[in-house]
């Protein structure tokens, strides 16, 4: 199974795409980019709680998500396409 089977194997998904290295220049450091991450992971989060209930209090999601992708990689592919704007102590 040379180089024949590996390319039937897709590519992996998650914390590789998009690559960390990418994601670190638009932040000042690692410690921003979990914060950053986390915060925005958790406003997609209660976006999806609050559809239910009919308020409109979050932004939902900036790019398209896939079908079981979860808000974390979700928000890290924000973070990677610059849709967001990161501000220090925020």
């Amino acid at each position: 199974m040379g180089a024949q089977g590996a390319s039937l194997v897709n590519a992996p998904e998650g914390i590789t795409n998009p690559p960390i290295d990418d994601l670190l220049s638009k932040v000042s450091s690692k410690y921003a980019l979990v914060i950053f991450g986390a915060k925005r992971a958790r406003q997609i989060n209660d976006y999806y709680a609050q559809l239910g209930e009919g308020l409109l209090e979050y932004v939902g999601p900036l790019v398209e998500p896939g079908p079981r992708e979860k808000p974390l990689s979700i928000a890290l592919r924000e973070i990677h396409a610059g849709l967001l704007e990161h501000t220090e102590g925020q």
